[in-house]
């Protein structure tokens, strides 16, 4: 319970009618979870307008509306009305002073980029807890609480939900917390009510830019900019080519970092290296740090993750060894996750889910001079058949062999699917098998493996079902490998 003076205090507003001075016994944003006493602020969406329903809300109890524009409401309601200029921004500012501003009983991380930040997020927090703290996490795959473990619905979720969250961890001790910042969240003010101590951007490319996205890839920058008008400390990649126009009009002390000799932290001397089936690189950091990193994760932007997290835990005086041990110990569920299951050739499972990232992945994995690279890859039913096109035409191109199988075809039927992924395949002379089973499929490429190979199973990733018809059957490709290995004996 609050006062709405109080929740108002770091806002700009005019009010319309009513008490200032009223108790506050509940936020809603949902009409539907509107109860007597609550404060109701009414969000414009895409589909729903919460003004529509201003009266309804004052008839369930709501003793105030937090409107953007003007609402008729019955005469002889006691409800105090409050304008602003965006109620997605008032909404930002009010859940943080209901929650008791928690932000600012922790440091605050966050990091932004088009790839990277999943990862960085959780090398972070493997760090830092190496290191004796306590660690919240908020990201594209879950919230963590201590052993609280909430699956995620956005990168970056709605600010009522977040400073809920943040409220929890600081409950729980936590001393720090490290989240995921997406350009949408950015967009979407999900991010106001409180500074960020360490803003962090990885890297930018043409990403999330369509109709219900972003406009154009000037608005994507611009949204990702925002970070650094928000927080104390931005460490930015000082390789991005975008990274001086992200920074325009920047607020915060501004650090950097790199493959660029003029960069704070410099990677040098790069080496990748395959033991026993893991595939990983080590490299030296030079600048205001110096040490020597080994990383058990392949590839160029394995460099860059483990650089990143090593300049954010540079701000909390971790120690280098610990430092060392923790990005050793470090992995984020279905992104590179390595499986090992044999010293002889080496499996992986990534959540590499279109073109881009697919050929990305592929291309670092072939300077691994395998002795063939094997993908395993589906698509999913009821989304574009241009990304089944482009995925197949990569994998055809960039592996040795490709097996073409089932992902969450939804309502469509997979055969059709792998129809279109074949299209993309036959542009190129790469090999290939048809198996829809999907466990079939990883058992075909398991047991068929051989001295040497990289196996990648592809699109699936952190998920652990499989969407047929509507619903949600479970299906973890980890389980499935475990099964594979068990009926192998």
């Amino acid at each position: 319970m609050a006062k709405l003076s109080y929740l108002l205090e770091k806002l700009a507003y005019e009010c319309m009618r009513g008490d200032l001075e009223r108790e506050i016994t509940a936020v809603c944003y949902d009409s539907r979870k509107v109860t007597p006493g609550a404060l109701f602020i009414c969000i414009e969406g895409a589909n729903f307008d919460g003004h529509s329903v201003a009266t309804e809300m004052v008839e369930k109890g709501a003793v105030c509306l937090v409107v953007s524009k003007d609402v008729a409401l019955p005469a002889g309601y006691d409800v105090t009305v409050i304008k602003v200029a965006d109620t997605r921004y008032a909404m930002a500012f009010v859940s943080a002073a209901y929650f008791g501003h928690p932000a600012g009983k922790m440091k605050v991380i966050g990091i932004t980029g088009t790839k990277g930040k999943t990862t960085t997020t959780y090398m972070v927090k493997s760090i830092l807890e190496n290191a004796g703290m306590k660690v919240g996490l908020v990201g594209t795959i879950e919230t963590i609480i201590g052993d609280e473990r909430i699956p995620s619905l956005n990168t970056t979720p709605e600010s009522y939900i977040l400073q809920e969250y943040f409220a929890k961890m600081a409950d729980a001790g936590c001393d720090a917390v490290v989240m995921e910042v997406s350009s949408q969240g950015l967009m979407m003010h999900r991010t106001q009510g409180f500074i960020f101590d360490l803003g962090i951007f990885t890297n930018l490319e043409p990403d999330h830019i369509g109709p219900n996205e972003h406009g154009s890839f000037e608005e994507y920058m611009a949204c990702k900019g925002l970070l650094f008008k928000q927080c104390k400390v931005g460490i930015v990649n000082a390789d991005d080519k975008h990274v001086k126009e992200l920074l325009a009009g920047h607020t915060c002390e501004v650090e950097t970092y790199g493959f660029d000799e003029s960069a704070d932290l410099c990677a040098e001397d790069v080496k990748l290296y395959r033991e026993n089936g893991e595939l990983g690189v080590k490299f030296t950091v030079t600048g205001k740090l110096k040490s020597e990193v080994k990383v058990p994760s392949p590839g160029r932007f394995s460099v860059y993750n483990a650089l990143t997290a090593i300049a954010i835990c540079r701000h909390f005086d971790v120690k280098e060894d610990r430092m060392k041990e923790a990005l050793l110990k470090a992995h984020v569920k279905g992104r590179i996750e390595m499986i090992p299951i044999s010293p002889d050739f080496s499996l992986m499972i990534d959540y590499a889910h279109n073109a881009m990232a697919l050929e990305s992945l592929l291309t670092t994995l072939k300077e691994y001079n395998p002795e063939r690279l094997v993908c395993l890859f589906g698509c999913g039913g009821n989304r574009s058949k241009l990304r089944r096109f482009e995925m197949g035409e990569v994998s055809g191109k960039l592996a040795d062999l490709t097996i073409i199988t089932s992902d969450n075809p939804r309502f469509e039927k997979p055969e059709d699917i792998i129809a279109d992924i074949r299209t993309g395949i036959g542009k190129t002379a790469g090999e290939y098998v048809e198996i829809v089973n999907r466990k079939e499929a990883i058992a075909y490429a398991i047991r068929n493996a051989k001295p040497g190979d990289i196996i990648v199973l592809a699109g699936k990733g952190h998920e652990d079902y499989q969407e047929i018809e509507g619903k949600k059957y479970p299906m973890d490709e980890r389980v499935l490998i475990r099964e594979i290995l068990e009926e192998s004996k």
